[in-house]
């Protein structure tokens, strides 16, 4: 039941005859909710559930204990008023019978209904108690709201009072008759009684201000007594004078509250303490009286300054200068590096490809000149790409110990055959420096370049000065300070103007006539020297000549000893070997190339591809694989399947060392582009290892499978 029935329904109380039945009859056919409860307990019970009026028979409370229904009225809040309907005997109202007076005396609200009675009169009655009934739920909900209200208003009051207790400005609430109605202590600072300046006796000098003119400010004109007037004043400032205490600087404002006409009904007077901002200001002063002096004694200061700042401008500018040129050489080393390492892949196809093709075909002169024309060609284009990718310090250095003087006199004679007879070779090299780390073959070829780059220089001939020492590198380096292995090659050539020296170190930027040079030579030397980790300089002076020079990182290991070439590839047995690569020509290449040497050939297009072939129980003796794939990495590749087969030889090719930062490869590396002999040699010399190191393991039953589809023979 909805609480509008349970507060608006009726509780009958007539337990003897049929007048509980009529009357819940009667108020149903009218939409009047109606309960009738068997006796006076039942009845209390109900009522705590609410109702809007009672309809009690005379018979069945004349004798009845009332003391429970009576304390229920009697409790009731001040808005209720329950109404009760007696329904009495013929002849028996309140006017002819005692007993009616004293129900009515026990009861309150209640209004008697002879029986019999008519139906009509029933509703009418009823319908009027429960309009009453209505009227005072009204006055509970207004009683109830006004409740709310005064308690969001005494909670909103305290909030203020709070606010304005803990403000650290004075502010005093003044009626129209400027009497205090509310202060806070900041405000009892000054004016512990409340009363406002402007209100204090004649005489009183406690507060002193002045108008713009410099005249005394009359106190009919003090912030107070303007706001009280109807006038807003805001921020005039006051000496306050307190017996026996320093004086106070105050700022003093003043706004009238205004009553729902717009009159002023009050005023709003707030002090703020401003002796520390007079303070400051007075300090200020001060300073700026003095100032000029100050200023005089550090003119002379600030013209050295000035001369030092203008010095350090400029380095900055050279500094900006060099700076951008790195950035653009880097933007250029991205460029050409992607281009390179893919120009790279296509040599190898062609490579791999010319060489089985001339095998294949039946011994011609002209075939074998025009093959020879095409090899050579893709090797020109593979060095091109490997001076690009120096450049691009993207290509497979590796590094080691190196004595520098050691090797410029190994290179003195082939130095010397480069340049020619009109140009003068010195080497001037310090036995005692200290070994650098470095590739000994890309710097080999690093020095061979600049020294025919200066040959070109020198048409008329002239003086090539190799020098070798440890010298500390420049600030403009980049390189932490300190002594470094040192390199450089100084000519005695046409050199070059500054807008050709700043281009020079560009890829494919030359000066030299067609066929004459690729603009590659200075750009491999600056890649090489940053890649491995030092610095590189160039500088020229039209018709002196030019110098380069390299800054190399030390190395903390003794010179090693030149490495013996490579031997030709031994006679192995035939092997498998699992072949990983998402370039379908370079995979075709290599494949054929395998199959020719007589090894069986997996083939596989990805590292994930080549991991299911090795679950899948397929033997393998060997693991070549590209590095730069799609979803999984040649070293990746490598650490997986090692994972399940420890030690299965992995060949890794690669065009540059492309590796993230932090991976550690410690694979055997083949750079690309490669023959077919360099590809068995390093295909026979991982294999030979593993057949040393398992010649004395057991077969393992299964090892190997009969071929699968993607097998190459």
């Amino acid at each position: 039941m909805s609480e509008s029935a349970t507060t608006e329904r009726a509780l009958i109380l007539a337990p003897h005859g049929r007048d509980s039945t009529v009357a819940s009859a009667l108020l149903g056919e009218v939409g009047i909710a109606a309960h009738a409860c068997p006796d006076l307990p039942a009845l209390c019970a109900a009522l705590e559930d609410g109702a809007g009026l009672l309809i009690l028979a005379e018979e069945a409370v004349r004798t009845a204990d009332l003391q429970g229904l009576v304390a229920w009225i009697g409790a009731q809040p001040p808005w209720s008023d329950l109404p009760v309907i007696l329904l009495t005997l013929r002849g028996a109202g309140a006017e002819r019978t005692p007993e009616a007076a004293r129900l009515t005396e026990l009861l309150g609200n209640v209004t008697f209904v002879e029986r019999p009675f008519h139906p009509t009169t029933l509703i009418s009655v009823v319908r009027t108690c429960l309009r009453g009934r209505r009227r005072q739920y009204e006055a509970r909900a207004r009683l109830v709201e006004r409740e709310r209200l005064l308690a969001d208003l005494a909670d909103e009051r305290a909030r203020f009072e709070t606010l304005v207790e803990h403000l650290p400005v004075g502010v005093n609430l003044m009626d129209r008759n400027g009497r205090t109605i509310l202060s806070n202590p900041a405000f009892r600072r000054f004016l512990p009684d409340g009363v406002i300046p402007s209100r204090r006796p004649d005489g009183e000098e406690s507060w002193i201000t002045y108008d713009a003119q410099g005249r005394l400010l009359s106190r009919d004109r003090f912030p107070g007594a303007c706001a009280l007037r109807g006038e807003t004043v805001s921020g005039m400032e006051f000496i306050y004078r307190s017996t026996g205490e320093q004086p106070v600087w105050t700022r003093v404002s003043g706004v009238p509250v205004r009553d729902s006409t717009g009159k002023a009904a009050g005023a709003l007077a707030v002090i703020v303490d401003i002796s520390d901002q007079k303070a400051a200001q007075e300090a200020l002063q001060r300073l700026t009286e003095t100032l000029e002096s100050k200023v005089q004694e550090r003119t002379r200061e600030l013209a050295a300054t000035l001369d030092q700042l203008r010095d350090e401008i400029r380095d900055r500018e050279r500094a900006e200068e060099q700076l951008r040129q790195t950035q653009k050489l880097e933007t250029l080393g991205q460029l050409t590096g992607g281009v390179a390492h893919d120009f790279n892949n296509l040599l190898m196809a062609v490579l791999g490809n010319l060489e089985l093709l001339r095998k294949r075909l039946p011994a011609d002169p002209t075939t074998e000149r025009l093959f020879d024309g095409a090899m050579q060609g893709a090797q020109r284009g593979a060095t091109l790409t490997q001076r690009l990718l120096a450049f691009a310090r993207r290509q497979d250095l590796q590094p080691q110990a190196v004595d520098l003087t050691g090797l410029l006199d190994g290179m003195k004679t082939l130095l010397e055959r480069s340049v020619g007879p009109r140009v003068v070779i010195r080497i001037d090299a310090r036995p005692a420096t200290v070994p650098a780390l470095i590739d000994p073959n890309q710097l080999e070829l690093a020095i061979l370049n600049l020294a025919v780059n200066a040959r070109d220089a020198m048409p008329d001939g002239g003086t090539l000065t190799v020098t070798v020492d440890e010298v500390p590198v420049p600030v403009a380096s980049g390189l932490p300070s300190g002594s470094y292995p040192y390199v450089s090659v100084r000519d005695t050539g046409t050199g070059m103007d500054e807008g050709t020296l700043a281009r020079a170190i560009e890829p494919f930027f030359s000066t030299k006539g067609i066929g004459k040079g690729t603009g590659l030579g200075l750009s491999m030397v600056h890649g090489l020297a940053v890649q491995s980790g030092g610095a590189f300089r160039l500088s020229s002076v039209p018709g002196q000549g030019a110098l380069v020079e390299l800054w190399l990182p030390k190395a903390t290991m003794p010179a090693q000893a030149a490495e013996l070439p490579p031997a030709p590839a031994a006679d192995v047995s035939p092997a498998v070997v699992l072949v990983v690569d998402d370039d379908a020509l370079i995979a075709m290449s290599t494949v054929d190339m395998l199959a020719d040497l007589g090894h069986t050939v997996i083939e596989a297009g990805s590292g994930v591809e080549a991991l299911e072939l090795l679950r899948s129980g397929q033997a393998v003796d060997l693991l070549l694989t590209d590095y730069a794939m799609p979803g999984m990495t040649g070293v990746e590749l490598a650490q997986a399947a090692r994972a399940m087969a420890p030690d299965l030889p992995v060949l890794l090719a690669t065009g540059y060392a492309d590796l993230p930062e932090g991976v550690v490869a410690d694979l055997p590396r083949l750079a690309k582009p490669y023959t077919q002999n360099q590809l068995a040699v390093a295909t026979a010399k991982l294999l030979a290892e593993m057949a040393r190191t398992s010649a004395h393991a057991k077969p393992v039953d299964g090892l190997h499978r009969e071929p699968r589809a993607g097998i190459h023979r």
